[in-house]
């Protein structure tokens, strides 16, 4: 029994003097060199690219691409003239199948916001009372603040408006057949 407590100091002792840094702690760290400029990425030297640059510069003029954006604003321009319609949005403040509940939203609208031009649509078997033609959900944000506090359903909807401007090609081909 004596010997397995000898044995055991022993292994204690042994154990507690490997367990000691061998390092020789920061003192061991204060000559360590590592070279990491393999590693590193190479920049070029930016003053001489851009002094390459400044003399390779051509003279190509940004005319060239304004002529080309002119002529495509105009071919969308064009298009957008030849189309009847626009897509915008409108605030919708009454959509249900009753006339007279739809009749007296438009009046009520009338009388609180003079302002603003209520129109009806019906669109079977429903009745639409919207305000506004925008182009922009922004732009229909301001009307939509002032009726949501008196009509708590009105909502911001996508609508298909038709162009105040447009006349039909056949008419456009009349004119001109006039005119020459």
């Amino acid at each position: 029994m004596k010997f397995v407590w000898i044995l055991g100091v022993f292994v204690i002792i042994v154990g507690c003097n490997s367990s000691k840094s061998t390092t020789g702690g920061a003192a061991a760290y204060a000559t360590y060199q590592e070279n990491l400029t393999n590693s590193l990425p190479v920049y070029p030297d930016y003053k001489a690219e851009l002094a390459s640059q400044e003399s390779n510069k051509e003279t190509a003029s940004v005319k060239t691409v304004d002529s080309e954006l002119n002529q495509k604003i105009t071919q969308i321009y064009d298009k957008n003239l030849s189309e009847p319609y626009f897509n915008g949005y409108s605030v919708l403040v009454y959509s249900g199948i009753d006339r007279t509940k739809a009749f007296e939203t438009q009046e009520e609208l009338t009388e609180n916001f003079p302002e603003i031009k209520p129109e009806m649509q019906y669109q079977e078997p429903r009745y639409l009372v919207k305000v506004g033609k925008f182009n922009y959900k922004i732009e229909a944000q301001k009307s939509f603040s002032l009726i949501k506090s008196q009509f708590p359903t009105a909502r911001i909807i996508q609508d298909r408006f038709q162009r105040k401007e447009y006349e039909a090609p056949e008419i456009l081909d009349s004119n001109a057949e006039r005119q020459n």
